[in-house]
């Protein structure tokens, strides 16, 4: 992977953003927090509308929580060593209420927690920032990261049922939707905020 730029100054919003998700985390297995009480459930969100925004925080088991606090610092440490710009911090903030208000539209999802959709969010943030690099490494880079989140994302068929289960992950469901609109939400969040950029910035898009 590519060096830090530091001629462009301190890039600070990806780490912060990254590190705070991983407090969020901790607090949550800290106190203990029960997953039913604040995971997204479609029946419940009209009385108890803060599961739009809680439910990444809670996980299912220990195994659930490790992995995706192992997968926040890995996207923190890609981050650094990409460079990945505030403005792709912002792409992945934004990301997270999207993600979750489109959970929604499959109709057979009943019930969703754990930070996976975020993550997958923040990995098509990574791709869509690289692939417009000007340099021709990252952009290969980016290439790559897109084309195996695609075929991550299309071998687990998610718009089969809601719900699959996998050895590695004993009782507990994977959520194939949730990964799918994660990635889709933070690949428009990470476009849009291109969008806005009030001056072009040499090797640094996004």
């Amino acid at each position: 992977m590519t060096r830090v730029r530091r001629s462009n100054g301190p890039r600070r919003g990806w780490a912060l953003l990254a590190n705070g998700a991983l407090v969020a985390i901790l607090l949550v297995s800290v106190f203990r927090l029960d997953p039913a009480a604040w995971s997204w459930h479609r029946e419940m969100l009209g009385k108890e509308p803060w599961r739009w925004l809680t439910a990444p925080w809670v996980h299912w088991s220990l195994k659930h929580t490790l992995a995706n606090a192992a997968g926040v610092a890995l996207l923190a440490w890609i981050g650094l060593r990409t460079a990945l710009s505030n403005r792709a911090a912002i792409a992945w903030l934004l990301a997270l209420p999207l993600g979750q208000a489109l959970l929604w539209v499959k109709t057979d999802l009943v019930e969703v927690a754990g930070l996976s959709g975020w993550l997958h969010a923040g990995v098509a943030v990574l791709a869509v920032v690289l692939c417009r690099r000007e340099n021709a490494r990252e952009r290969m880079l980016g290439a790559a990261v897109s084309a195996g989140l695609v075929l991550k994302l299309l071998l687990e068929a998610p718009w089969g049922p809601a719900l699959r289960y996998e050895p590695m992950w004993d009782t507990m469901p994977v959520v194939p939707w949730a990964h799918l609109v994660g990635a889709l939400a933070g690949a428009l969040m990470a476009l849009l905020v291109a969008l806005f950029r009030t001056r072009p910035r040499s090797g640094l898009a996004a």
